[in-house]
């Protein structure tokens, strides 16, 4: 009796399962089944004008953000988890306020704070004795580079999450073993705690990517021409949502691609830990000054 009901259970929770699945492919599905119709010839005024700046500007983007959260995010989960140092309970929770702001209204927000009539640039003109453009260098925040700034630092809490968590769950035999044969604080990490947190820190990035290629308030407002971008302005500007789809959908095989990428480099990876060791304490290294 008992054996009919566990597998009641069983069935549905499979069934349970394949309908969300299905419902959350609705979206997908869709773009997919407009992205077959024919969109007339927007492919070929894409390529005579704008395609190859797109797919330019999305790739440093998508590098620049995707390098710049893998580093934010791994630095400072592995500072929360292996340090001791005041205020580190309270640095943990507010490390993952970026979640709660939209890109797009960071984006507003550090417009105002560093452009030229800023705050930021007249207190530089006032102590410079500056009165022009001209005579002082500052970066223009609306630019690829400023988008590449204010999107690392609203979608770091990604890879900190899941780096968090990959450095909590690491072996601690293995930190005492490289701690024992004579490697530093740096040393372990580089050689046992960041390889052992690899696919955590992939797929942190992978999620940050997917993010990145799908924004277009940042972009719109810094004038960086993406991938989304055109989808829109050939969705909207030209009226075309075959074309606006099939855009969308080629960012969508090039993200499946990137996460078959990632596993297929990490499969002959093997990680190896005890049971008993991955719930002893953390060896933390209280930090001074």
């Amino acid at each position: 009796m008992l054996v009919h009901r566990v597998g009641g259970i069983r069935r549905s929770w499979l069934y349970g399962a394949t309908f969300a699945c299905m419902v959350l492919s609705i979206p997908i599905i869709s773009v997919l089944f407009v992205a077959i119709q024919p969109s007339g010839e927007v492919w070929s005024h894409l390529l005579e004008t704008s395609l190859l700046k797109y797919i330019v500007t999305t790739l440093i983007l998508s590098g620049g953000v995707g390098i710049s959260t893998l580093i934010i995010g791994t630095s400072t989960a592995w500072l929360i988890t292996m340090f001791r140092f005041p205020g580190k309970n309270c640095l943990n929770f507010l490390l993952l306020l970026p979640f709660a702001m939209p890109s797009y209204v960071i984006a507003y927000a550090y417009t105002d704070l560093l452009e030229y009539a800023g705050p930021v640039q007249t207190i530089l003109r006032e102590l410079g004795g500056w009165h022009k453009p001209s005579q002082y260098y500052f970066p223009e925040i609306r630019s690829l580079g400023g988008a590449i700034f204010v999107m690392s630092f609203v979608l770091y809490p990604y890879v900190y999450l899941l780096a968090r968590s990959a450095f909590l769950e690491q072996s601690v035999s293995m930190i005492e073993a490289g701690r024992s044969l004579g490697k530093g604080i740096f040393r372990t990490f580089f050689s046992i705690t960041l390889p052992s947190a690899r696919p955590a820190l992939m797929v942190g990035t992978s999620l940050v990517l997917m993010e990145t290629m799908n924004d277009y308030g940042t972009v719109d407002f810094f004038a960086v021409s993406t991938m989304t971008y055109g989808l829109v302005d050939v969705w909207l500007g030209m009226n075309n949502i075959a074309g606006g789809a099939q855009i969308a959908a080629s960012l969508l095989i090039f993200i499946l691609l990137l996460v078959y990428l990632e596993k297929l480099s990490r499969r002959r990876q093997k990680v190896y830990q005890k049971e008993n060791s991955r719930f002893s304490r953390l060896p933390e290294t209280k930090l001074n000054g």
